[in-house]
């Protein structure tokens, strides 16, 4: 990394852990930082050390942790609409880098499901180090969680399952838009149709955005 961007994150850093920055400032910094340092610059700004190994307790059919790139997850909340008034939930969470940048850009609620402890156990002491209290981190199996997702207004999945799982939950998520509209954010996972969902006209291959179709049944 650039021994100047790497000043920059880590003045970021300690911005954050003050309570001193703002979401468009951050956004603003972020953006400054050159395409490919956006990645290395978010991990040190929140203090992330390499990908961590997987444990035995990741289930058969569930896609190891990979961090997704800065790049989708602006794509993602801008393609969303994400806001403050949301509660944001990240199905297969890891590290919660996804769900702590989309709260610190956002100011949206956030909830991380992830089903290996070790990488839970890593969230939470990740958000208590920057000071985050509306960022919470559930341990389980996304797809058997419905009560875990019943407050959620926008579903981040980046390649955390498919097959049964994928179903199981898309199940969850139709109960769910019963009540109110929700949006579904897929990284390099397109969903299998589901006819309470409508894919938004958007011009990458490597996230889709379904917002569910009024209400369920009507």
């Amino acid at each position: 990394m650039d021994a100047t961007v790497r000043a920059d994150a880590l003045a970021t850093r300690e911005r954050l852990v003050r309570g001193g920055i703002e979401p468009a400032e951050l956004r603003a910094r972020l953006l400054a930082v050159p395409a490919l340092q956006r990645d290395p610059w978010l991990d040190l700004v929140l203090g992330i050390e390499g990908v961590p190994e997987d444990g035995v307790e990741l289930p058969r059919g569930c896609v190891p942790y990979l961090p997704c790139s800065v790049d989708v997850l602006l794509r993602m909340i801008d393609a969303a609409g994400v806001s403050e008034s949301d509660l944001f939930v990240d199905i297969g969470s890891g590290l919660g880098r996804a769900l702590l940048l989309t709260h610190l850009l956002t100011r949206a609620n956030a909830l991380g499901i992830e089903v290996q402890p070790q990488l839970v156990a890593g969230a939470r002491a990740l958000a208590a180090r920057l000071k985050v209290s509306r960022c919470s981190i559930q341990q389980g199996d996304a797809s058997a969680l419905s009560g875990a997702l019943a407050s959620g207004s926008v579903f981040f999945l980046y390649c955390p399952f498919a097959g049964p799982r994928l179903a199981a939950l898309l199940d969850a998520l139709e109960g769910v838009a019963g009540s109110r509209e929700i949006r579904i954010c897929a990284a390099d996972l397109p969903l299998p149709p589901r006819p309470w969902l409508t894919r938004l006209e958007l011009p990458w291959d490597d996230l889709a955005v379904y917002r569910s179709r009024g209400l369920v049944g009507q």
